[in-house]
């Protein structure tokens, strides 16, 4: 009797179950919407930290640059020496660790026996700066006076005839300087740290066997604007290196040009037995925050930065279009489901208005208040839930739409102030506590819908259904038998 009463009475009136269904719909597309593409945006940061740090990594643990000394220079200095009156040819290489400053390795088995560490792995980032030219030297000539002038002579005010001071004529420089970053990695634990972030395109990556040899995997970028393949070989500081592999970044590019192996780079910067960066994986990524401490607490001296902490030097237009999908968009679709919910509560309420002779009939024929709460409840229950349906249509719908137009967005890296890294381990432009310049990663965006949203979304259409049941469920029971009587014409 209930399913068969319910049929009739929605098919008799279609265009207000269909209003109310429209209104619930467009309120929890909204919300399926905002939910997907603020998944993408989290997404899209995760993969700018994933570039910070490495696949994997939770924290890293760091030490800052100490101030220079008074008077100390830290600038580069190179020392050229021109070695004959013709052109010269000159190559030198600056190696220097970037970013904090180095840490004993002895420290990452130290960080790793931490309580909640899984796993800890050191590295070393070095900057080098390589300057290639030539000297060309000039040639000391007599200035000769035309016959018969006379010239002052020397400081005693005598003059003479013939030569004058010598000058020198001719000669000068050409010089280019390139700067890029090595890092050195633990061959033995390469799903840890900044190679992590890379896939190997063309040729292969390290073995466990070459812990000291003299072989790289160099970046996409570097390798295509050097014009590197594998087997290719290139010299740091006098050591010849051959290229093994090109590693393609899985998001952006890559901030580290070179990677070594560890003790290799150890000895090209001249920094044995240290590293700069020590990459830790929690057992629990609930447990950052504890590890953090522990880390800190019982390691002194050290800066231990989380993904947390970097995720506030990320700017540009992903931070500002997370910030509004997180403030304006969320409290604009709570708002638009709460006048959904208010609107279909409303019309479900109006309706059972106009049913004062229907419902008063029923009761007169001996149903009881409940029933009749029982068949309004039910009616708008299945609104609800159409509008739910039509809600999840439209919401993924529009979560297509965004992904199949993946706007991009960028995102500038190491903008913020202290503790941020400009790349893993710190890469180019500054490491922790020491940012000089920012990078710019350029993000596809996409709106993931999960299971937990469609489930969100029904969750939204029972209650709304639930709000306008009750409400007109209430004004119903409150009719009387005499009330239908009195509209009876």
């Amino acid at each position: 009797m209930f399913g068969i009463y319910l049929k009739r009475e929605l098919g008799r009136r279609k265009k207000a179950a269909l209003v109310i269904a429209l209104g619930l719909a467009l309120g929890i597309a909204l919300v399926i919407t905002v939910d997907s593409v603020s998944a993408g945006m989290t997404q899209a940061q995760d993969k700018v930290l994933k570039s910070l740090y490495g696949l994997g990594t939770d924290m890293t643990v760091t030490k800052a640059r100490s101030a220079p000394k008074a008077g100390s220079s830290q600038g580069p200095n190179f020392k050229f020496d021109a070695k004959s009156s013709g052109s010269s040819k000159q190559s030198s290489d600056r190696v220097m660790t970037q970013g904090g400053q180095a840490l004993s390795s002895s420290l990452v088995g130290k960080v790793g026996a931490q309580k909640g560490v899984a796993s800890a792995v050191g590295a070393l980032t070095l900057n080098v700066t390589k300057v290639d030219g030539s000297f060309t030297q000039g040639k000391a000539k007599s200035s000769t006076s035309s016959s018969g002038s006379q010239q002052q002579g020397g400081p005693g005010g005598g003059t003479g005839s013939g030569g004058g001071q010598p000058q020198v004529q001719g000669g000068g420089a050409d010089f280019s300087v390139n700067s890029y970053s090595v890092a050195g990695i633990d061959v033995t634990h390469q799903d840890l740290g900044p190679l992590a972030t890379s896939k190997i395109t063309s040729g292969t990556t390290f073995t466990s066997a070459q812990t000291n040899a003299k072989v790289a995997v160099v970046g996409k970028s570097f390798a295509k604007t050097k014009k590197y393949k594998v087997g290719s070989t290139f010299t740091i500081a006098g050591t010849t290196f051959t290229v093994i592999g090109i590693a393609t970044p899985d998001s952006g590019d890559s901030t580290t040009d070179v990677f070594v192996p560890l003790k290799r780079a150890q000895t090209l910067g001249d920094a044995k037995n240290k590293v700069t960066t020590i990459y830790v994986k929690a057992t629990d990524s609930q447990q950052i925050a504890a590890v953090k401490k522990a880390i800190q607490s019982h390691i002194s001296g050290t800066t231990v930065t989380t993904s947390a902490d970097l995720a506030s030097t990320v700017s540009g237009s992903l931070s500002t279009a997370s910030d509004l999908a997180t403030s304006v968009g969320k409290w604009l679709s709570v708002a638009v489901l709460a006048a959904a919910f208010l609107v279909a509560a409303l019309l479900t309420s109006a309706a059972v208005s106009r049913r004062v002779r229907e419902f008063g009939t029923l009761k007169a024929l001996g149903w009881p208040s409940r029933k009749v709460t029982r068949q309004v409840v039910g009616e708008s229950m299945v609104n609800g839930l159409i509008g739910g349906g039509l809600g999840i249509a439209l919401g993924l719908a529009a979560a297509y739409t965004v992904t199949a137009i993946s706007p991009k967005l960028t995102a500038q890296l190491g903008s913020g102030s202290g503790g941020g890294m400009g790349g893993p381990g710190g890469g180019p432009g500054g490491g922790p506590g020491q940012q000089s310049a920012s990078s710019s990663m350029e993000i596809a965006l996409s709106a993931p819908v999960s299971l937990t949203t469609i489930a969100l979304a029904v969750g939204l259409a029972v209650t709304g259904g639930l709000i306008a049941g009750a409400m007109g469920g209430w004004r119903a029971s409150r009719m009387r038998p005499a009330d239908a009587l009195r509209s009876v014409s």
